[in-house]
């Protein structure tokens, strides 16, 4: 059975030489992202996400992976980004968000860093928070009438907005001259101090997520109504940004 690694970079030297041998000088580079640059990988439990780089006639073979991505899917690596540093810079307006967080938090582990230097406009960055909180929110909305008041429906849908709603929220606080986090934890509550929203219902998400907080039917109704009461505010504020 395929091992699964403890530490994402028990797996580096073997990803690399892999695709080496696929790429060969069209490989770039290859850059750590997600939770495991964040630190947050748990073992068996979180996917190891890579970025490849690769010029433009390597990212028209990328059909030559086929093999190769699936045996790593099986120690827990998900199908990795590949991208070119011509898509790259072309496309910091329309993802900025991506971008910043893949800035802020990631790990080269074979080649060049094209992440460190890119310059993400605060107004693109700003514009895709809104966007992205405002959709957010209506799929909250639309969730949880979804979830007919079954508990475990709504505890599935506040543990899950955890990650996603961090990325953002995290970009928020850089957007407000705050230092960015590294702890979800410390993300949620410095979201809640620096935007006036209710701390202690993000505290009781992440107990849920991280602590496996219990709670009856009758007490996730009111929490997930709250909790899409203080999306709703940050909306309205990060429109005024």
């Amino acid at each position: 059975m395929p091992k699964i690694p403890k530490v994402p970079s028990e797996i580096f030297g073997e990803f690399s030489d892999d695709m080496k041998s696929v790429f060969e000088t069209d490989l770039i580079s290859i850059i750590l992202y997600g939770s495991a640059a964040k630190g947050d990988y748990v073992y068996r439990k979180s996917d190891i996400n890579f970025l490849i780089i690769l010029t433009e006639t390597g990212i028209k073979s990328i059909d030559r992976t086929f093999d190769l991505l699936k045996k790593w899917r099986k120690r827990a690596v998900t199908t990795p980004l590949f991208l070119t540093p011509e898509y790259i810079k072309s496309s910091l307006d329309s993802f900025p968000l991506e971008f910043w967080d893949m800035q802020k938090y990631h790990q080269i582990v074979y080649g060049e860093d094209l992440l460190r230097g890119l310059e993400i406009r605060r107004s693109d960055l700003r514009l895709q928070c809104e966007r992205e909180i405002k959709g957010k929110l209506l799929h909250l909305r639309q969730n949880f009438l979804n979830s007919e008041k079954k508990a475990e429906r709504l505890r599935s849908l506040l543990v899950y907005s955890v990650p996603s709603f961090s990325t953002i929220f995290n970009a928020l606080l850089f957007l407000k001259n705050e230092t960015a986090q590294h702890s979800r934890r410390d993300i949620f509550s410095n979201t809640a101090k620096i935007f006036g929203l209710d701390r202690e219902v993000f505290e009781k998400i992440l107990r849920l997520r991280y602590e496996k907080l219990k709670l009856k039917k009758d007490e996730l109704l009111p929490l997930t109504r709250a909790f899409i009461e203080e999306i709703r505010k940050l909306s309205q504020l990060v429109d005024q940004l």
